[in-house]
This record gives structure tokens, sequence and C-alpha cells, in this order.
């Protein structure tokens, strides 16, 4: 990636986390801040500007008072949206995000048409298809943020319960992201330890429900969703494809026969590089996790013939 701009749509706590976390680390020349509340947008923008003294590299953070400031960017990422309120159905949510979503993409289709789009918005799975269908593009170059998160959330609950190993932990999920999610202690490990050889069934019981409860849990506390965990967990995805290195991380992508399901966008684990999803690693599950993975499927498909009854993909 010649260029190595990342443009950030959303400038609130989580997308401006994410821009703090790229500039701390320098991995990218150029980072774009933009947001429907351009004041916003320039503010966190200058804040961030004046941090990077003392990072590694001086990359430069700027506002973009319109979209097509998001010109010519490597890799955009998506996390505008809006919570579920008061008397707000599911079907409201849906419609009203994926409508700002289409709104974006179109953007990101007219100023960056060769960018990587790592979509973040909720629900992600749902939001990570809305993309698909509006570009077109190969399904490669469309990502969705969530086991990043959810694997490092079930990696603290690890640490939280065994005491040890923070840092050399490495947790494994599938699914969507949300209640269906499906934590795989078979494949994760402490140092390259296997975590089912270090943990009693019931202590990973344990883990997996705190996982699933990590973000509520964060907003009993704070009165507002989590920022930093989800703010890294998008510059590590980004770094990752901006270095070319390969890594392992589950992500929500686009399944083309892949798991025995077409059409639908649900969380794998997959090796990101510059091309975005370079491969998609196909598990071997047992009978037990492929019904869990079906239940996770179904639910996704859900919402998208919700968006398909209202017209939206018309």
């Amino acid at each position: 990636m010649v260029g190595r701009k990342v443009g950030i749509v959303g400038a609130g706590f989580v997308g401006a986390t994410a821009a703090y976390s790229l500039t701390m680390t320098g991995r990218c020349h150029e980072v774009v801040l933009y947001d429907i509340n351009s004041d916003l947008a320039i503010g966190k923008a200058m804040d961030i500007g004046q941090s990077t003294s003392y990072s590694p590299r001086g990359t430069i953070v700027n506002a973009a008072l319109d979209a097509s400031d998001l010109k010519d960017c490597d890799i955009v990422v998506i996390t505008a949206g809006v919570p579920r309120k008061g008397d707000m159905t599911r079907a409201d949510l849906l419609m009203i995000n994926a409508k700002i979503m289409k709104d974006v993409v179109n953007n990101v289709m007219k100023y960056s048409p060769n960018a990587i789009i790592l979509c973040v918005s909720n629900p992600l799975d749902i939001m990570t298809y809305v993309a698909h269908k509006m570009t077109g593009w190969d399904r490669r170059r469309i990502i969705g943020m969530a086991g990043a998160l959810d694997g490092a959330r079930m990696a603290y609950q690890i640490h939280k319960k065994v005491g040890y190993g923070s840092g050399q932990t490495r947790a494994m999920l599938i699914g969507d992201h949300g209640q269906n999610m499906i934590p795989l202690p078979e494949i994760s490990a402490i140092g390259g330890v296997p975590l089912d050889q270090i943990v009693t069934k019931r202590d990973m019981e344990d883990i997996i429900a705190r996982t699933k409860d990590g973000g509520a849990e964060i907003v009993k506390h704070l009165g507002t969703s989590a920022y930093y965990a989800p703010g890294r967990a998008i510059a590590v995805m980004v770094e990752a494809m901006m270095d070319d290195s390969q890594i392992v991380m589950p992500s929500s992508v686009m399944l083309d026969g892949e798991y025995g399901y077409k059409d639908v966008c649900v969380g794998v684990p997959v090796v990101l590089g510059s091309n975005g999803v370079e491969k998609i690693i196909e598990l071997d599950l047992d009978e037990q996790t492929k019904a869990k993975f079906k239940i996770s499927v179904d639910s996704i498909k859900e919402g998208i013939d919700i968006l398909k009854e209202k017209d939206f993909f018309v």
C-alpha cells in the first residue's frame, strides 16, 4: 500500500480511539477522521495530531470536512451508526443503520474505489453484508471487525481466571458478534498450551459467559459502550493489512460455500494481508459446534431478511 492512508468514518469514541492507536504505533502515513458533526472530527483530529510528537513516526491526522476528503484511502473504517433507543424495534434500528451504511459506502465507492472496507457498525454482521451488497466488490475487500474484539475480551477473562499468561493468551471464536458467538477453547491457548488443559470445564463455561456479557458489563459501569478495546482491535486489523503481516484473526466475512453457507457474513478465522482477506480458514467443527454455528448464521439471516422484506436492496 503506497499511500498508507486510512479513513475513519465516525469520530466518536471508537473511531477516535482507533485513530489514536494507529497514530501511536505510526503504522500509516495519514489518518483522516470524518463525521457528520464536522466540529467533532476537527477537534479530535487536532487533539490526536498534537500527540504525534511523541509517536514513533510523524503520522498526519486530518479532519475530513466533506466526504470528498476521503479520497484515495487504502482502508476505510466505518464506525458510523446509532444505538438502539427507547421504543425502537430491531427492524427500526436495522433500517436506520443500513441507510447510514448505504450513504457511507456510496461515498467510499466514489472517492476511494480501491479501498478495503473495515466495518465496525452494529449489528456488525448484517452491516458488513450491506456493504457487500452495496459495492459488489470482491469479497476479500470487505471485512467486519468482531472477532478481534471478542477474542480480546475472552483473553481478558481467561487471564482473570488463571492469573497468568497476560499477553500470551490467544482466544478463538466464530459465529455472530452477539449472544450467539461461539468461543472455541479447544483451539485457544496460553503460551501455546491448549486452554482445555489449563482450565476446568466449569471455569471455561464461566469464561464464555463473561465474554458474551463483556460489552454489556462495561456499559453497566460506564453508562456507554466500550471504546478502548474496540479501537485497538480496529488498529490491529488495519496494521495487519498495511504491513501484509498475514496474521490469523476471526473476522466477519462473506461466505461462498465455506462451512456449508453462502450469501451471509459471519465470523470465522481468516488470514489478513494487503488484499484484505487473503484466505478463509475452514475449521473441522464437531456436530455440536455445527449446530451452534447454524443458530448463529440463522440469527444473522433473520436480520438480512428484515431488510429484504422492506425492499432495502431493491
